[in-house]
């Protein structure tokens, strides 16, 4: 202990960037784990650093008492007023100084450790404070090392940790290696300090946008929805405060300088960037490009879309395992179904007929039910009287028209059991195949991409569906 503590604290305050009174309480917290391993832990004791003579003091607490009942925590009147004060009064606190030289060698190996782990605690809250401001923002750092899947990054005074879920698919790194990524939670508990990155998350697309183009880090332009699937492919929409800076080719940049750089970091996922818009059918359009829309029908209640592509721009606006209208869904909010032109006029076929088939609907009324959404006869019979409100279609009338459709569904239904009570009696006849045979029925399959396989006989269309 005749070290000059002063240069030490300095020393250590500097190095590990903590502030010195932080180390000069931890060196007091040191002195006073050493004297209660030295002298018991039962008794009092105070340190002070003194920089004047650039050491701990020692110091143990006594109260002042008449007559002592406990020594190692009272002192006689008497006792404490010829040694150590002689104003001293009962009741009072006596500080009697210690020699810190008469700690041995153990208690002595313990303080150390006890200094050790108060500066590293202090150490640890120190970059705590300095990350958890920084939640959101982009980080570079060195390759460390691998811990099973996940990856360990050097960000110079403190590690972080690359989780496997958070890393894009493919991407592959040597130690050694410069990685950026989006430092996206801090966590501090009792005995370490983690800091979680993300190379996958939408708003590392973001921040990186904001570095590359000036116009989104400075607010002219605005991204305001973006969907990944981290190193395949990206949407992002966009929009610009000033009508005379073109959002998408801000973000483009001259010959695709500015997008390619986020690219090249991505490691080639591909960017659709969009302009932004407020009309939802438009913003579904731009946001299923590079395909072409036909017709967009709505569905405000349900959120809901029906987007209509000629034949030939089907499977691109579905993409590869329904990638492109997956990543549209998302960027929009909007649950799309896609069919190709010749499905959907054939449907539409099938439910205007449908609904004709009802006895007095008429041609003109079966289109105005169709354009409001019933797509059958069935559909009809179950729809409410109280909330079918069609332009054109007097109320009166509406109730003719639901009453008529289920008379005409209970007389299909009747026709049904009839046959198939027949068929139970008498058998199919020679040669004929049953009705429930396979060639007989519509098979719709749902891929694990999330498109939807439909077949009649020989032909196949093709719909995508985003439920969620």
């Amino acid at each position: 202990m005749q070290i000059d503590l002063s240069r030490v604290i300095d020393q250590v305050s500097k190095e590990k960037g903590i502030e010195r009174t932080i180390v000069v309480k931890a060196v007091e917290e040191m002195m006073l784990s050493a004297a209660k391993r030295t002298f018991g832990a039962e008794r009092r004791f105070e340190a002070r650093f003194s920089p004047e003579l650039g050491e701990v003091e020692l110091f143990e607490i006594k109260d002042v008492v008449a007559a002592v009942s406990n020594p190692a925590l009272e002192i006689e009147l008497a006792v404490a007023q010829a040694s150590y004060d002689a104003e001293a009064q009962v009741g009072d606190e006596i500080l009697i100084k210690l020699d810190t030289a008469a700690m041995g060698r153990i208690a002595a190996q313990a303080a150390k450790q006890n200094l050790i782990q108060h500066i590293r605690d202090a150490e640890r809250k120190q970059i705590y404070g300095e990350f958890k401001d920084r939640k959101g923002e982009i980080t570079s750092g060195i390759v460390q090392r691998f811990e099973r899947k996940n990856i360990v990054v050097n960000l110079g005074r403190t590690e972080a940790v690359l989780p496997e879920k958070e890393q894009i698919p493919h991407e592959r790194y040597r130690q050694g290696d410069r990685i950026r990524a989006l430092i996206l939670d801090v966590q501090l508990t009792e005995r370490d300090l983690v800091i979680v990155l993300s190379r996958t998350a939408e708003e590392f697309l973001r921040k990186l946008f904001e570095q590359e183009v000036p116009e989104v880090y400075e607010g002219i332009v605005e991204i305001r929805q973006c969907a990944r699937e981290p190193g395949a492919r990206a949407k992002v929409a966009v929009y610009s405060k000033d009508s005379d800076v073109d959002p998408v080719g801000a973000c483009v940049g001259v010959k695709g300088t500015r997008v390619q750089a986020i690219v090249q970091e991505l490691r080639g996922e591909k960017i659709d960037i969009v302009p932004w818009t407020e009309d939802q059918a438009e913003l579904v359009c731009r946001a299923l490009a590079p395909a072409k829309v036909s017709k967009v029908i709505l569905d405000e209640e349900e959120r809901a879309m029906e987007v209509i592509v000629p034949d030939d721009q089907l499977s691109l606006a579905i993409g590869k395992r329904g990638q492109n209208v997956r990543l549209a869904h998302r960027l929009t909010g909007w649950k799309l179904e896609v069919r190709g032109e010749s499905e959907a006029e054939e449907e539409a076929r099938a439910a205007r007929a449908s609904l004709n088939a009802i006895q007095g609907v008429g041609e003109i009324n079966a289109e105005l039910l169709y354009q409001w959404g019933l797509r059958s006869a069935e559909q009809l019979a179950e729809a409410d009287e109280e909330t079918l409100e069609i332009e054109g279609i007097s109320r009166e009338r509406a109730h003719q028209l639901i009453e008529a459709a289920r008379a005409h569904v209970e007389k299909k239904q009747r026709a049904i059991q009839e046959a198939a009570e027949q068929a139970a009696l008498t058998g199919p006849p020679a040669g004929e195949q049953d009705s429930s045979a396979p060639s007989q029925t519509r098979d719709v399959e749902e891929t694990a991409d999330g498109s939807a396989v439909t077949q009649s006989g020989s032909e196949a269309s093709v719909g995508a569906e985003i439920k969620s």
